[in-house]
């Protein structure tokens, strides 16, 4: 969808959401921001048979097979069903706007609703989904903000460190004992605290070549890693996960695009905890 397109749906939205019901109007605006992902292919591989398909696959190798399926829509409907997240607070200018962000409600995953896999990426694929599916990486204020914002926390699941932690079975194996942690309760929740966020960061610009995580907060809102570029961009191990927020936000109602918030001292404390990510587009591969 045409950025003028997408918004004047999302002025459209906000009209019509003066006058009916604000799951109504929220239910509405997501179809445009979900509207660059692919729809999931009848017969597509379950996460369980794509985990099992790369199983024997040189790292770079089995990272590329992910990128193709998630790029081909093999994403689970659930996470099609974005969740807002307000930060307000203060900026260059004094007292900040309030800005209104949309995220997935759990981390990227492949496969079906009945059977998916949370994905470890590295961070050359992790930016290409997101600029495939209009998104972008979030940077450390957004993780905490989604934890504060989360309606279930999950306590970390730490698992034994070695090279067995970028494996298919690791990846397996965590994803299972996330399942467990959430049977009983409702899918279509927002949830945080299982996974480390990929994140945007100008530390990035200054360390080309790596990749930044940050986040896995415990129950007492204290994240296990401090934000980090000592892996290479290549990277991804069980612990690491990929939290795509909406490119498009809205600051006081009025629909941004989120790079433009990010670029601009007077705004992007809004977003950044290290102020204007002058280099945000480039860093995203755009």
């Amino acid at each position: 969808m045409h950025k003028l397109s997408l918004l004047a749906a999302l002025l459209l939205v906000l009209t019509v959401g003066a006058t009916v019901s604000g799951d109504l109007a929220s239910s509405a605006l997501q179809t445009p921001l979900v509207g660059k992902i692919p729809p999931r292919s009848q017969g597509a591989p379950t996460g369980t048979e794509i985990l099992q398909s790369t199983a024997d696959m040189p790292l770079a190798a089995r990272d590329k097979a992910l990128l193709e399926q998630l790029e081909a829509g093999n994403v689970p409907l659930l996470l099609r069903q974005l969740e807002s997240v307000e930060l307000s607070g203060e900026s260059a200018m004094g007292r900040g706007p309030t800005v209104t962000i949309w995220v997935m409600p759990d981390y990227l995953a492949v496969g079906s609703d009945e059977d998916y896999v949370r994905v470890p990426l590295s961070l050359h694929s992790a930016t290409s989904v997101a600029r495939r599916f209009g998104f972008i990486l979030p940077t450390c204020k957004i993780v905490n903000a989604i934890y504060a914002r989360s309606e279930l926390r999950l306590g970390p699941q730490t698992m034994k460190p070695g090279p067995q932690m970028t494996s298919n079975a690791y990846f397996q194996e965590h994803n299972r004992r996330i399942d467990e942690q959430l049977e009983g309760h409702p899918l279509d929740l927002l949830i945080a605290g299982h996974k480390k966020d990929l994140v945007l960061t100008n530390r990035l610009a200054k360390k080309p070549g790596k990749v930044a995580i940050y986040g896995w907060h415990r129950l007492d809102g204290r994240p296990i890693q401090p934000l980090s570029t000592l892996h290479h961009a290549g990277y991804a191990d069980y612990s690491h996960g990929v939290r795509l927020v909406s490119a498009t936000v809205l600051i006081d109602g009025e629909p941004r695009s989120i790079y433009e918030v990010l670029e601009d001292p007077q705004l992007a404390d809004l977003l950044s905890d290290e102020g204007a990510i002058p280099e945000a587009r480039r860093l995203m591969g755009l």
